[in-house]
């Protein structure tokens, strides 16, 4: 995937979990930290397991559809506390609350490029 797209997949990532009303939606850029496992990665969290499954379903189906991209693999759908959603050069986590601060991702990353979203209000 090129740095283009991979960009684009992440911004399209972001709506997406806005679209559904995803808490706190986070972009960490991560091109310029060595042994970075992604160029980026997508973080957000749900108010439950059914929030979360809602969410990445979303995602999945949107960007298969629209950007014609399929993960390369999904793990976490079986309880839904932590899905993770690998595109390769772009990852996105779907938490609950708990366990989000739990693994704390942007802390253990926290030389990358953070940037915050936030639902618009109507």
């Amino acid at each position: 995937m090129q740095e283009l797209s991979a960009s684009k997949l992440a911004e399209y990532a972001i709506q997406s979990l806005l679209d559904k009303k995803a808490f706190d939606p986070i972009l960490m850029d991560m091109r310029d930290l060595s042994n970075a496992p992604a160029d980026f990665f997508v973080i957000a969290h749900g108010s439950s397991d059914t929030h979360v499954e809602a969410m990445s379903d979303e995602l999945i189906r949107k960007v298969r559809t629209e950007l014609g991209e399929k993960p390369s693999h999904v793990e976490g759908k079986e309880n839904a506390e932590w899905i993770l959603i690998d595109y390769f050069d772009v990852v996105v986590h779907i938490f609950i609350e708990e366990k989000r601060k739990f693994y704390d991702l942007e802390s253990l990353w926290g030389d990358a490029k953070i940037q915050s979203f936030a639902l618009e209000a109507k």
